[in-house]
């Protein structure tokens, strides 16, 4: 028997987390946005910081462990081991995009409000992929070898999603922890989201360039260090 609901699963997972913080933090600490937010809504402000980031962690987790899974396709056939991550963020892409037509939706709806900046995004969803993809090479490569990676990686993603402001804005972090932000790639995706999706507007250039820097970076970082430690796969799996 096959799942009941497929692919939905990809997306009630991420609302039903948006309703738990969103309750928390909205109503029961009554979190509000700072005066100069794009938005005082605080949940679409939520929902917005949250797409990117389920993309990135779905991607980055599965790929974790993808190598090790599909090892007798890889020892025993001539079979890309590097398109495995890129599958992944394919196939996560699809939940993602639902999740953004409901957001558009609710957006409307809600707020009587429309962002054509939303054409604009499969510019950053390239940038996205190319981070999650190269840091999943990584993560992957090095599971071969150390089967802990996957464990290890959970625990970092965990503390990751608390330094991205995402349930709280920038500017609600305290001045010495603001250095995390500036060093975050997630952080700078988060601010494009909302920027694009609530605020009608393309992020700074100096956005752009930090995303791209810290997308490019990775991709090119992760698909030698994936290739280098490629050789020994079919001696370890």
């Amino acid at each position: 028997m096959g799942s009941a609901a497929g692919w939905l699963w990809g997306l009630i997972h991420p609302l039903v987390l948006l309703g738990s913080y969103t309750f928390i933090f909205g109503v029961c600490l009554k979190t509000k946005p700072g005066p100069d937010e794009v938005t005082q809504n605080y949940p679409m402000l939520l929902f917005a910081g949250m797409l990117p980031w389920m993309l990135f962690s779905e991607t980055l987790l599965r790929s974790a462990s993808a190598i090790v899974e599909h090892a007798n396709l890889i020892t025993k056939t001539i079979f890309p081991a590097e398109i495995v991550p890129v599958t992944i963020f394919l196939s996560s892409l699809i939940s993602h995009l639902l999740a953004v037509a409901l957001f558009v939706a609710a957006a409307g709806l809600w707020m009587q409000d429309f962002s054509p900046m939303v054409f604009l995004l499969p510019v950053f969803l390239l940038l996205l992929g190319m981070l999650a993809v190269g840091l999943g090479w990584i993560a992957g490569a090095l599971q071969v070898y150390l089967r802990d990676t996957a464990q290890i990686l959970s625990v970092i993603m965990t503390l990751w999603f608390w330094v991205t402001p995402i349930l709280i804005t920038e500017k609600q972090f305290p001045a010495w922890a603001r250095f995390a932000i500036r060093a975050n790639p997630l952080a700078y995706l988060v601010r494009d989201y909302r920027l694009m999706l609530l605020g009608h507007r393309l992020p700074a250039p100096e956005d752009w360039a930090m995303t791209a820097a810290f997308a490019v970076g990775a991709f090119v970082t992760g698909g030698l260090f994936f290739r280098y430690l490629k050789r020994g796969f079919a001696d370890v799996l």
